[in-house]
């Protein structure tokens, strides 16, 4: 068998001597190398030669002018010949490491600036997969040449073709296990490169990218653990599922597998309970898993240390109904490592980034849940945190703080909890305190809350506490608190009913609705002055203006009333949102009359009065404002300007009379905004057109049919399933004004292109579409029925839902009956 492969490498290479001599002179041209490369390629790739002739062959003769090819050969195709060569060598040859020392500093210098880089994408990924290949057949060989490993790494993990960057991240992870006892001294290389992608635009890149962190720490140098965290902590706000997957895994194998774990339990620990709160049930389940296993390893790695909890273990008296409780190493876990996770969970719950607070709320109930009795030890620091916390203006923050407040009066001595809580009533009780009480309160078991019932009664009916403040929201609070009093002690609140009374007295004495009905009396009384002492300078009003937001309460806060100022406002209005003004005030002012015309007639029309103003609303204040600027404020102000034009068709004020007066100066600019960025405005957009081709479609011209048919079914191709099925709808209307039109006859090739396009979009991916789309073309088969028989017939057969074409003939058919 030897002597018979010696002889099949010597007849190869005998083959290969002509081809060979050609690619080692100087002034080869690349005609005479590309023919000298495909008969390489037709001596060794396409003729079945056995692993030891391969080898035989690449070794001896192939590799060192194939990598001089690969790297330096100026054309393409001769690189790309080489690099499939290289590849079917080290994939068949059974002795792969051999080429290492010629391989890796061809690659080299091919992918790492400054000496050189690689102009073709496919050609730069199909390097980085040779590399891959020779991290996979070689395993610990490399171990010499990780210095070029790394170094072709750092530049292709930073590529800008993503399939490099993928494949480059596959390649550090082979790399991290093909020699993990040489890779930790140069781990650390990587971890730059790979943070600088964490974030690419492509979700699979940032998985890959993830995936790849998490072996380079695992397998290298742990201390850049820190360097990584809070780029792994903000994917987990990723919006894409597999992203968030991904974290989940890295932390988990890491806070079970990395070498100096202990260490960074209390940073990673945060990072894995947060996903307990994932949208995405698969998400949730794996971090569960992951966590059980944690705990279940940890109780086995200090089992001497736990004996006792272990042996003698006693489940609390009361827990939060249909909650499974942790396991003890879990718990253990998070009771050890509390003191230094809260600080900054504490800090995260009061960040300026909404995602964040939530975030961070929905940890805490987490920690709370796991640490049980503990939490006793940090209640001023998480007391400080609540009532801070319960104000936010997210309603979801000040929920989650809830149920972590309830927690505490769950798992706390309610001898300590209220004792520090009450406390605060002595200073300037504020809303919050008292809705963490009222939490503290629900949590707590009737049994346990009973003997501080009385102290509990006389700190609420305190002068001091029940009428600190008039501020309805206080109010409510000191309302809900004894409302949860009497339902977790029932019977037991016998002995407070005096003083549970003498709060509810107080806040019956400011019930908010007389507060309303004050309100709106003063705004009869005053509207015109305060509109005049508003609009003094509003000539030179900007966004920054105080006035902005003076006018914003007036028109919003004072109801029907506003219907009476009407002359004022519309001139405010009139004069602040001509298009030379300051367009972030512009855009406030917009909103505020959006808001007012949703309501109309419990606002600007609850005299009747405000028709009287249409003329100059949609001429001296919509039209000029719908007109095309750049930027994304231009943009937003266009959206609101639409949404005003809908909000007066949707209440019925702009009559089928009026929009005759106003269709020539408005369809252009409402035509224009179904090309708008905004779903919302190419939405409310279509639904114009569609109600002003209702009213006065019928006296179009024949330019004013074929402009407004043109741009509509440009958005039967729109990325939004509403606004195609929008467009649907006003086609539809469309073809019934033609139907009575007098340019019918002109308009007949046009038809005939209608007919084409919407047959086309039968075969839209969203059967509500392709109903509505099937309506239209019911509708148009009125007109020209021969000719759009003609047009179904040519395509039927091409259709992916043929159906709908053959209810489309029927209905042609059984119209033409009908008509005999």
């Amino acid at each position: 068998m030897a002597a018979a492969g010696a002889a099949g490498a010597a007849e190869v290479a005998q083959a290969l001597s002509r081809p060979l001599s050609c690619l080692r002179e100087p002034d080869c041209g690349r005609a005479a190398r590309l023919r000298a490369l495909e008969a390489i390629r037709a001596e060794v790739q396409e003729r079945p030669l056995s692993a030891a002739v391969v080898q035989e062959v690449f070794g001896a003769q192939l590799v060192r002018p194939l990598a001089r090819c690969l790297a330096g050969d100026a054309a393409e195709r001769c690189r790309e010949l080489a690099l499939q060569l290289l590849c079917h060598g080290l994939s068949r040859g059974d002795r792969p490491g051999e080429a290492l020392p010629v391989l890796l500093p061809a690659l080299a210098q091919r992918l790492c600036p400054p000496q050189g880089f690689e102009p073709s994408e496919e050609l730069r990924l199909g390097l980085v997969q040779l590399l891959s290949l020779l991290l996979q057949r070689c395993g610990a060989s490399v171990g010499p040449y990780l210095t070029d490993v790394i170094r072709i790494l750092q530049a292709t993990l930073l590529d800008h073709y993503a399939e490099v960057r993928r494949e480059s991240c596959r390649c550090a992870v082979a790399c991290a296990q093909a020699v993990p006892e040489h890779f930790h001294m140069q781990s650390e290389s990587l971890i730059k490169p790979l943070m600088q992608t964490i974030s690419h635009q492509h979700y699979r890149v940032r998985v890959d990218v993830i995936q790849a962190t998490g072996a380079v720490i695992q397998f290298g140098n742990g201390k850049s653990v820190d360097d990584v965290l809070s780029h792994l902590a903000q994917r987990l706000f990723d919006e894409i599922p597999k992203v968030r997957h991904a974290v989940t895994t890295v932390i988990g194998e890491w806070l079970l597998h990395l070498q100096d774990r202990y260490s960074y339990f209390h940073k990673l620990i945060p990072l894995l309970l947060g996903s307990f709160t994932d949208e995405i049930p698969e998400n949730t389940k794996l971090a569960w898993t992951y966590w059980e296993k944690i705990g279940l390893q940890w109780e086995k790695e200090n089992e001497e240390d736990l004996k006792d909890k272990m042996d003698f273990s006693v489940s609390p008296s009361y827990y939060p109904k249909g909650v499974t409780r942790p396991g003890l190493g879990c718990r253990e876990l998070v009771s050890r490592n509390l003191s230094k996770i809260l600080p900054g969970l504490c800090h995260d719950i009061t960040d300026w980034v909404e995602s964040t607070r939530i975030k961070a709320s929905q940890l805490l109930y987490t920690l709370l849940l796991h640490a049980e009795d503990h939490i006793t030890q940090h209640m001023e620091l998480l007391l400080r945190t609540l009532y801070q916390a319960c104000l936010d203006e997210e309603s979801n923050v000040v929920k989650n703080c809830v149920k972590a407040a309830e927690l505490i009066g769950m798992f706390v001595s309610p001898k300590v909890s209220l004792r520090l809580i009450t406390s605060a009533f002595g200073k300037t009780p504020k809303p919050s305190c008292i809705m963490v009480l009222t939490a503290v309160i629900r949590g707590s078991p009737k049994e346990i809350l009973q003997p501080h019932l009385t102290d509990l009664g006389n700190t609420l009916s305190q002068a001091g506490v029940c009428q600190r403040s008039e501020e309805v929201f206080y109010m409510e609070q000191l309302l809900y608190c004894v409302q949860a009093l009497i339902e977790v002690c029932q019977e037991d609140c016998k002995e407070i009913s005096f003083q549970l009374m003498k709060v509810l007295v107080t806040i019956m004495a400011i019930p908010s609705s007389h507060i309303l009905s004050l309100f709106l009396y003063l705004y009869k009384q005053h509207i015109i002055q305060l509109m005049e002492w508003v609009s003094v300078s509003c000539d030179d009003w900007t966004c920054y203006s105080p006035e902005i937001l003076q006018l914003d309460v007036i028109a919003t806060h004072s109801g029907p009333v506003i219907g009476e100022a009407l002359n004022n406002f519309i001139l405010i209005l009139t004069t602040c949102l001509q298009p030379n003004k300051d367009p972030q005030m512009r855009l406030k002012l917009f909103t505020v009359l959006s808001q007012l015309l949703q309501k109309a007639s419990e606002t600007v029309n609850s005299q009747g009065l405000f028709p009287s103003y249409l003329e100059t609303v949609i001429k001296d204040i919509l039209a000029p404002n719908l007109q095309w600027h750049a930027g994304r404020t231009a943009a937003a102000i266009r959206t609101t300007a639409v949404s005003c034009l809908w909000a007066l068709i949707h209440c019925e004020m702009l009559s089928p009379k009026e929009i005759l007066k106003v269709k020539d100066g408005l369809m252009p600019q409402i035509i224009a905004a179904m090309d708008e960025d905004s779903k919302i405005t190419r939405l409310m957009a279509c639904r114009i057109v569609g109600v002003f081709l209702k009213a006065c479609g019928r006296q179009f011209d024949e330019d004013q049919f074929t402009n407004t048919y043109t741009e509509v079914l440009k958005r039967l191709d729109d990325a939004s399933c509403d606004v195609r099925l929008a467009a649907a709808h006003t086609l539809t209307n469309w073809f019934k004004c033609l139907k009575d039109s007098d340019v019918k006859s002109a308009m007949e090739s046009h038809i005939e292109f209608l007919y084409q396009e919407l047959l086309i979009h039968l075969d839209d991916p969203d059967q509500n579409i392709q109903n509505a789309v099937l309506e239209v073309l019911k509708e148009g088969s009125v007109l020209y029925p021969e000719l759009l028989v003609r047009e179904i017939e040519g395509v039927v057969h091409k259709h992916q839902t043929p159906v709908y074409c053959n209810q489309l003939l029927h209905h042609i058919q059984s119209a033409k009956e009908s008509a005999l």
